[in-house]
């Protein structure tokens, strides 16, 4: 440590803390020491209290402040968000000298007997970001690598069955806050657990399991190694008939390995000196195999998300239930990995991956992203002889505490911290203490066994996969498909060429969780989920830390269901003519006898036959074919659903979860009647005429069932209710993948165009509105102010029995921009606030767009208008329905009154109590007020979605190209 710098502004780890070692629990006493302490915010290092960690200290005035949290989630200063700029000047390794400090102050009293006291040691697993102990008056040492756990011996401090007075001192800001910028709140605090242990004499202080596993023959080898003051150690696995002393290899003959699919674990003990240490063990072995990553011999394809801790109302400070509460939902949705973005996470978490399934790539405290605005990477700590301990401290720590998960199976240097000699010399350690494990980093593919990237397109993914830049390593995308919003489309395409390719690993979302903090409006006290620029920062990165496969309250999104029916590990191909369903199962080790089948035949009437389906037991990688059930004619369209579901209930989820769906249509029914004859009988004009309020004084012309405007050609009743519209519309409401998030530039690069040309700001013109005795016409033009382009529009209406047809034609006028797609195409209405129940037939019951459609079935389905919306956290574009053939809006009460739309074949639906501008305007969802009607959007087609808020556009064939369009849809009242 320089002696010309403050502690904490030294990059080198101070001196104090023991050497890392395992994470495990043991039989020998230890205290939790969670729970309210004494709490008190310094502006800075000079405010601190003179002697705040003196015994005689003071401390009643202070305020408490529960163990494990976030000072500024309970009032103390406010979070501050960004991506990539670090929210001071960058100077290392110095901070602002506005620096706030946390003091805090904690009795305790270890009860008696306390065995070996005077080796007792005091444990934190994570402070942020830099901090100093006392125990009882003396200083016992300072330690930095905010996610990471630092122990200190205080054997000859402890008083145990007294009163003992632990003081801590917190830095918000450190010389480690340089390598800590990792795309998430800047949050301060003891934010986990801290515990009081002791360590008897001869007991195991630390150990390492090497449990391999040999493909060929099914043997496993196991060693468990440990440390040299451990006394008499033995290593007992009752299951195997294991009892050796500690350090001696055994070979078992047959041993059930350790995956994702199958997670099993042998439990068993290691005991020295009446101590015993509980062991799980998982015999596995990772390998790359030329250029294909393989677990247990066999290639694996990680099916993966990066995952931030977060809680909204605790940030990082989680229990054990929000960990589970992760786990289960990766495991529903078939997530088979994690990368636990961008530091280790608690070590309950690795206890789940082990226990219920996970692979993990551990990755080091360590980013330094706010670099990357320097030229050349000026001043990267990753590339300073300075900084070389303090990574290297990084990497020890991490790789000593999580040596025996077998859940890990990749270690990562860090995210995004440039090239530089000390990740270099990161990588050398790391191989030379764990040669079992491939190494990653992505920012230099020289550090990395795996050759590694973010957001690559589609296109490049393919030229990889098909031996392209460095073609000796696999392939991982440990980022892609930013979840961003609604999205992130492009999904199918991706997985598509992970299964084509063998050194294509696969990929790791961008990220599980949105990271909004609950808060509250000031002036109204709404609740809602805060972003960057919510909490007063001065410079921050506005939403773009909302960007999860779920809501900050773990709600799924639309999103995360996309991506479980992307990746389900069976597929299932219904061919109607031969009457038959194939199903082909993607798993690597676990066959299908945890599952059973079942079958749904489905018309507009809903599910109209359903059963259980005899397929056989497919081993991994295997598929059947199997004979479906005669299904009896409806005269009607008919679609067969084919479902895998768990046969029982496991740890993860109930029986009856479904794991995989198949569908196909086997009946297409007849076309839609509307006679000609009818059409007659209905009300219009006697001859064609061109509209005018000379010959009709009221300014509305009747026409079938429903009333025009004469000025506008508009729909303005149908049946006798009031309406308003159709009329043509090809705007939405920006997702975060069409617009520009952050303070970066980022967003689709076609629909960039779209504000920036007008778009969203169409105006109509009518130019003739004509009758005659079979249709009701009207010409006009949509255009945007100061804009020569715009859209021709045709709108026939004609009559049929109870209702009207509406063809709408337009084709591009005038000098259309180069490559600017249309958002959507279609027409947009505005019916009684009333109708608010909803009921069709088509893909449901989610939202879908072009390019984000695995995930949804044909059916009939209903929801509420208010129950159509997806919460974003940023509201922009959602509950999009598509494929509709029909649609009925109508009053939930059963009463009288509504109105029915149909495709002509298709059409695409969505019903909201706000208009799209309203929607585009709103920057949280409590600002969207309800209107006083039911605003519709019936849809020939929507662009795609793609995830250009961080990566590719829409793909070409999800594009909406601006063209001549030709939209049919039918308008019917309900009596």
């Amino acid at each position: 440590m320089s002696p010309a710098l403050p502690r904490h502004l030294d990059p080198a780890p101070p001196p104090g803390p023991l050497p890392a070692r395992a994470a495990f629990p043991s039989s020998a006493p230890h205290l939790s020491l969670n729970g309210d302490w004494r709490f008190h915010l310094a502006p800075d290092p000079a405010h601190v209290p003179d002697a705040f960690w003196s015994e005689t200290f003071d401390d009643t005035a202070w305020d408490l402040l529960p163990v494990p949290s976030h000072w500024q989630l309970h009032g103390y200063g406010a979070p501050v968000y960004t991506n990539i700029r670090y929210p001071f000047p960058v100077d290392p390794p110095y901070v602002p000298q506005e620096n706030p400090t946390g003091c805090y102050r904690y009795g305790f009293r270890p009860p008696e007997p306390w065995p070996d006291p005077d080796r007792s040691v005091l444990r934190f697993e994570g402070v942020d970001s830099f901090f100093t102990v006392w125990l009882n008056g003396t200083e016992v040492g300072s330690a930095g690598g905010s996610r990471l756990p630092s122990e200190f011996a205080v054997g000859h401090l402890l008083r145990p069955g007294t009163e003992n007075v632990l003081a801590v001192q917190v830095h918000q800001w450190s010389a480690g806050s340089y390598l800590e910028d990792q795309d998430t709140w800047w949050l301060s605090g003891v934010f986990r657990e801290v515990s009081l242990h002791t360590r008897p004499a001869g007991a195991v202080t630390d150990y390492r399991v090497h449990a391999g596993y040999t493909s060929a023959t099914g043997e496993g080898v196991l060693c468990v190694e440990v440390d040299a003051d451990a006394v008499d150690a033995r290593v007992r696995v009752p299951e195997l008939g294991v009892d050796v002393p500690a350090g001696e290899r055994v070979t078992v003959p047959r041993v059930e390995p350790w995956s994702a699919e199958l997670p099993r674990l042998y439990e068993g003990s290691l005991t020295a000196a009446g101590t015993v240490v509980p062991l799980r063990i998982g015999f596995r072995t990772v390998r790359i195999d030329g250029h294909v990553f393989t677990v247990n011999g066999r290639p694996v394809k990680l099916h993966g998300v990066n995952r931030h801790e977060f809680h909204p109302d605790r940030g990082r400070a989680l229990t054990a239930r929000d960990m589970l509460d992760d786990v289960v939902l990766m495991k529903r949705h078939h997530i088979n990995a994690v990368r636990t973005s961008h530091y280790p996470p608690h070590p309950y978490f690795l206890d789940l991956c082990d226990e219920y399934g996970l692979y993990v790539i551990d990755e080091c405290d360590l980013e330094t992203h706010g670099f990357i605005l320097e030229a050349g990477w000026r001043g990267n700590p990753s590339d300073d002889p300075a900084w070389e301990a303090a990574c290297l401290d990084r990497a020890r720590r991490m790789v000593e505490r999580d040596k025996n998960r077998p859940s890990v199976v990749i270690w990562s240097l860090g995210n995004e911290a440039g090239k530089g000699r000390n990740l270099h010399a990161m990588r050398a350690w790391i191989s030379g203490r764990d040669a079992s494990r491939p190494v990653h980093y992505s920012g230099d593919v020289e550090c990395s066994d795996i050759y590694s990237q973010t957001y690559r397109e589609h296109a490049g993914v393919e030229h990889i996969g098909t031996g392209g830049e460095h073609p000796e390593k696999p392939y991982l995308m440990c980022e892609y498909a930013h979840a961003m919003g609604n999205g992130p489309g492009g999904l199918a395409e991706y997985q598509r060429l992970f299964e084509t390719h063998e050194r294509l690993m696969g990929g790791l979302v961008w990220e599980w969780n949105d990271q909004s903090l609950r808060t509250r409006d000031p002036l109204s006290g709404q609740e809602f989920f805060g972003y960057g620029g919510d909490f007063g920062e001065e410079i921050h990165d506005g939403n773009y830390i909302a960007d999860g496969l779920l809501l900050p309250d773990r709600t799924p999104t639309p999103g995360l269901l996309e991506l479980k029916a992307v990746i389900q590990p069976l597929r299932l191909t219904i061919v109607p003519r031969s009457g038959t369903v194939t199903v082909r199962s993607t798993l690597r080790f676990a066959d299908t006898s945890a599952l059973r089948f079942l079958y749904d035949v489905v018309t507009d009437h809903g599910v109209v036959d359903s059963g259980p389906l005899d397929v056989p037991v497919i081993p991994a990688g295997g598929e059947a074919t199997c004979a479906l059930p005669a299904i009896a004619p409806t005269g009607r369209e008919t679609w067969l659903t084919v479902r895998a579901v768990l046969a029982a209930a496991n740890r993860w989820a109930p029986a009856g979860h479904e794991v995989a769906f198949g569908q196909a249509r086997v009946a297409e029914g007849a076309p839609p009647q509307e006679p000609e004859a009818a059409a007659r009988h209905s009300r219009r004009p006697p001859a064609a005429e061109g509209l005018s309020t000379d010959r009709h004084p009221t300014g509305q012309v009747a026409f079938g069932e429903g009333t025009f405007d004469v000025h506008t050609g508009r729909l303005r009743s149908l049946g006798g209710t009031e309406l308003d519209g159709p009329v043509l519309d090809i705007w939405r409401a920006m997702t975060d993948n069409d617009r520009e998030p952050g303070a970066e530039l980022r967003g689709s690069e076609a629909a960039r165009t779209w504000r920036q040309r007008g778009l969203d700001r169409m105006r109509h013109r009518t130019d003739q509105v004509q009758a005659d005795d079979t249709a009701l016409t009207v010409r006009g033009r949509l255009a945007p102010a100061s804009e020569q382009f715009g859209l021709a529009a045709t709108y026939h209406w004609s009559a049929v029995p109870g209702g009207l047809r509406l063809r709408l034609t337009a084709a591009p006028d005038g000098p259309w921009p180069t490559d600017m797609p249309l958002p959507r195409f279609g027409v947009r209405l505005a019916v009684p606030a009333g109708w608010s129940l909803v009921r069709w037939f088509g893909l449901g019951p989610g939202e879908s767009y072009p390019d984000s459609r695995a995930a949804v079935r044909v059916g009939r389905w209903e929801h509420t208008v208010d129950a159509l919306q997806f919460p974003y956290t940023f509201p922009q574009e959602n509950g999009h329905r598509s494929e509709v053939r029909w649609a009925e809006l109508m009053p939930p009460d059963g009463s009288a009154g509504g109105i029915r739309f149909e495709g002509r074949p298709h059409l695409g639906f969505t019903a909201r109590r706000w208009t799209t501008e309203d929607l585009d305007a709103a920057r949280h969802p409590h600002e969207l007020v309800a209107r006083d009607r039911v605003h519709v959007h019936l849809d020939l087609a929507q662009h795609g979605l793609g995830s250009a808020s961080c990566g590719p556009d829409t793909l070409p064939a999800h594009r909406l190209t601006a063209a001549p369009m030709d939209f049919t849809v039918v308008l019917r009242a309900i009596p």
